[in-house]
């Protein structure tokens, strides 16, 4: 295939845990074992799903989330990064789940097909029930197709495909048999990221075999629908020179949208990449910090044995230089990392409290947030972002502002000199202006002194 003769689909199961993640995996290293390039999108707010995407396409997966990002942007973004032979776009809980941020939204936003990943365990007949349900609860979402998942035998697809096929519209596109090795390991947060090793090279060989399979590629793809054409150039609202803005990255922050990088790039940031867990000391000439979010706590003790690059974090800060931190980042920032074994570990030491795990989620959800300080972000913004954490911080001291507030009426966003932190994660895609703003303010007001006069 061509980029022009492209296709694509919504990946999407009547509820979570039915096996789409696992399926969208095997899809997607089929195809590009017949020889065909794979996309993938994903519905919603996630960080680990895209990173497995990666692992077997080569390719960064993109978030597309309505309720953060609108319908502008999410149709912008598809149809800019969607120039593939083949594009997945993975859902999100179950496909009528989530309202406006959920996949039978997106699947309609889209315009693209639908096929339903249907855990098979312990169905039998009754598993046409469920299909013909989803097939035609909603006629504006196009269910075109089924796979089974974790089905037990040859007989038991049999039996399932018989049953769908007499009573629902849906093709049945093939099974995926149950099997200890299509299994990927999982923790608090999620499934484990990509690039942790989460499928071994071999474990994908042997996943792409019985897909490509048992699956039907060939009626899957004249199933799909029909890709976008690409849109014209984004505009970039950069200024000489580039402003050069340090992201932490590497195993302990590693929870960053791709859109977000866009969008700071396109507002003049030349992003430099640096590990907390590795590097003594930050990269030279950086006018700002943007430390995402991740697993400091499964990696406290290493953070913490970095002196060096933790007292220099927190000396730059002491200094002026606009820094920006979110969730894991905000953690990395604060006094001390409590795991939840309850061992304490000293961490950057600019927020004077510190950040507990605990052993239930805190909190989980979408947000907006209300800028009321001028700061890395502009003052009267509307903000989008979520929530999902299980580490809660102690009562910040009032002395530290606040630089906005969330649409539950919390107070958010800590303040210390030019730095800026809390638990939420922002999607930028709905408020370009305020990248702008972020870069701006580190090439000019936020910058340190001794920066500027070096």
């Amino acid at each position: 295939m061509s980029e022009k003769t492209g296709r694509g689909l919504v990946l999407a199961a009547p509820g979570s845990d039915s096996g789409k993640t696992l399926v969208s995996l095997g899809l997607g290293a089929a195809l590009q074992a017949r020889g065909q390039s794979v996309q993938y999108f994903k519905c919603g707010p996630d960080f680990i799903d895209p990173s497995l995407h990666r692992l077997v396409s080569g390719r960064v997966s993109r978030n597309l989330d309505l309720r953060m990002c609108g319908a502008s942007f999410v149709r912008d973004s598809f149809a800019r990064h969607a120039a593939a032979d083949f594009v997945i776009v993975e859902g999100v809980m179950g496909l009528f789940d989530g309202g406006e941020a959920g996949t039978a939204a997106l699947a309609r936003a889209l315009d693209l097909p639908v096929v339903l990943v249907v855990d098979g365990a312990a169905c039998a007949e009754s598993i046409a029930a469920l299909v013909h349900g989803f097939a035609t609860f909603d006629p504006r979402v196009k269910v075109n197709g089924v796979i089974f998942n974790r089905v037990g035998s040859d007989g038991h697809y049999r039996l399932l495909r018989q049953s769908v096929e007499d009573h629902c519209r849906p093709a049945v596109l093939g099974a995926v048999p149950r099997h200890d090795d299509f299994v990927v390991p999982g923790r608090h947060l999620g499934l484990h990221m990509g690039h942790e090793g989460a499928l071994s090279p071999e474990r994908l060989r042997s996943l792409a075999d019985i897909v490509g399979a048992r699956i039907d590629l060939d009626r899957l793809s004249a199933l799909a629908g029909p890709l976008p054409p690409p849109p014209g150039p984004r505009a970039e609202i950069r200024t000489a020179p580039l402003v050069r803005l340090g992201v932490a990255r590497d195993a302990a922050f590693c929870f960053y949208y791709e859109d977000n990088f866009d969008l700071l790039r396109a507002a003049g940031a030349e992003l430099v990449f640096f590990s907390p867990l590795a590097d003594a000391k930050l990269p030279p000439d950086l006018a700002g910090l943007y430390l995402g979010g991740g697993y400091p706590e499964l990696y406290a003790a290493a953070l913490a044995d970095n002196r060096a690059l933790r007292e220099m974090i927190r000396g730059r800060a002491a200094a002026g230089l606009p820094i920006y931190g979110e969730c894991g980042g905000f953690m990395y920032l604060c006094e001390s990392l409590v795991t939840a074994e309850g061992e304490e570990y000293p961490m950057a030491g600019i927020f004077p409290v510190r950040a507990q795990m605990q052993k239930r989620l805190v909190r989980l959800g979408y947000r907006q947030a209300t800028v009321a300080k001028n700061t890395l972000w502009p003052a009267g913004a509307t903000l989008a972002g979520h929530e999902f954490h299980y580490s809660q911080a102690e009562d910040m001291p009032d002395r530290v502002e606040r630089a906005y507030q969330l649409d539950d009426g919390r107070l958010e966003g800590y303040c210390c000199n030019n730095t800026l932190a809390g638990y939420l994660h922002l999607h930028l895609g709905a408020n370009p202006g305020a990248a702008a703003h972020f870069v701006e303010f580190c090439r000019t007001g936020g910058r340190p002194a001794w920066e500027r006069s070096a």
